[in-house]
């Protein structure tokens, strides 16, 4: 995977959690769309607040390991 995908996925994971952590019910509800059981996981996590932000800190936790890991790499060209 390239460092500018990496970047991007670490950007879009941690803006994600940051959200889910702080308006779970709505950040859960904004990812109904898809297979029904997306759907009815979103809908589990748009009734439980507490496990979405959990998620979202496991987000943003993972996002901000990948990208110091990255950087911490020897660099590629």
């Amino acid at each position: 995977m390239s460092l500018t995908l990496k970047h991007f996925t670490a950007m879009v994971l941690i803006g994600d959690g940051l959200m889910a952590l702080a308006i779970p019910e709505r950040e859960a509800k904004a990812w109904r769309l898809g297979p029904e059981p997306w759907r009815c996981l979103m809908s589990f996590l748009a009734d439980r607040p507490q496990l979405t932000r959990l998620v979202g800190l496991t987000q943003v936790a993972v996002g901000l390991w990948w990208i110091m890991r990255e950087e911490k790499s020897p660099s590629r060209a």
